[in-house]
């Protein structure tokens, strides 16, 4: 009787295991990643965020939003950053891939960029002219933007699709026009490269970011994205608070020139965010202007493409 009672209490402990690994999945399981340069990885190492984090994080470093969430869809990583452009044009195109949290900065952080001494005094003036951007990144949609505002079409100008370094390389060397880019690549350009912002996208870009998750994370490994997304929200508060020592610590984590990591981090300020009802319409917005350009044609609904579940996390 006492062999059966034990058989019978470990077989019942082995089941309650196994419910518990479907509802939550594997607690202990490491949380893989992404990161783009000076971005997640940088500010919560930063802050501090990370001190007693219960399981092990694997961090892959991505030059932009493309490849990271690409990363993401195909399950190498299980989480990163991106901005709304980027995120929804690979949700579009089928990523198996949900926002499980908002951040919401300015929008002039990305700019449309052209040489100093250029002959161009406003967008107008790059009619057939060559400018270049990352595919279904938040700079290709501030140019689609911008182009819209000039009272021109996506095909009166030559959009050349690069990656951020072979963009700079084009820059510097004449073969580009204009370069929309973001974040310290604006910084650099501008503060050592006496590049001009032709325009940015304050006010024209609704400035939401989001954190990404593969669906098969999201599934297997919630208590580890959502113990990470509570820890980014608390540093992202604290890099709003402390941009000086922030930009201290991106300049080491990155190898940035003081001056750039600084110019950065005073003109990209997340405050995270619950997923709502307005985030959402202005996803929607952003992917109705793709759509319209002709960058995308899936009909794909991006009101699937978000998951509220999460949004606890964000509160201190």
């Amino acid at each position: 009787m006492q062999r059966r009672s034990l058989i019978a209490v470990l077989t019942a402990a082995a089941l309650l295991a196994g419910c518990g690994a479907q509802g939550g999945g594997d607690r202990q399981a490491p949380l893989k990643v992404g990161s783009q340069r000076g971005g997640t990885k940088a500010i919560l190492i930063a802050s501090g965020a990370l001190e007693g984090v219960p399981y092990k994080i694997d961090w892959s470093e991505f030059a932009a939003a493309q490849p990271l969430l690409e990363a993401v869809g195909a399950g190498a990583v299980d989480l990163g950053e991106a901005g709304d452009a980027p995120f929804l044009f690979a949700y579009a195109g089928g990523s198996k891939i949900k926002a499980v949290q908002a951040g919401k900065s300015g929008g002039s952080s990305t700019a449309l960029l052209v040489r100093k001494g250029a002959p161009f005094h406003g967008v107008a003036d790059l009619r057939g002219r060559k400018i270049a951007t990352g595919r279904g990144s938040i700079g290709h949609y501030l140019l689609l933007k911008l182009l819209e505002e000039a009272g021109l079409k996506s095909t009166d100008v030559q959009i050349v699709f690069l990656s951020p370094g072979d963009a700079k390389a084009a820059f510097t060397s004449g073969a580009i026009d204009g370069w929309v880019t973001w974040g310290s690549y604006v910084a650099l350009a501008k503060l050592h490269d006496d590049a001009v912002i032709l325009a940015d996208g304050d006010g024209r870009l609704s400035g939401y970011g989001f954190e990404a998750a593969s669906e098969a994370a999201i599934a297997g490994k919630r208590p580890q994205v959502e113990d990470f997304l509570r820890r980014l929200a608390k540093a992202r508060r604290w890099a709003g608070e402390h941009p000086q020592e922030y930009a201290a610590a991106l300049s080491k984590e990155t190898g940035l020139q003081p001056d750039v990591a600084l110019y950065t981090v005073r003109q990209y300020r997340i405050a995270p965010s619950e997923i709502d009802d307005k985030v959402v319409a202005e996803a929607t917005a952003v992917l109705d202007r793709f759509r319209a350009a002709g960058a995308v044609t899936s009909t794909r609904d991006p009101a699937g493409a978000f998951d509220r579940s999460f949004n606890a996390a964000v509160a201190p």
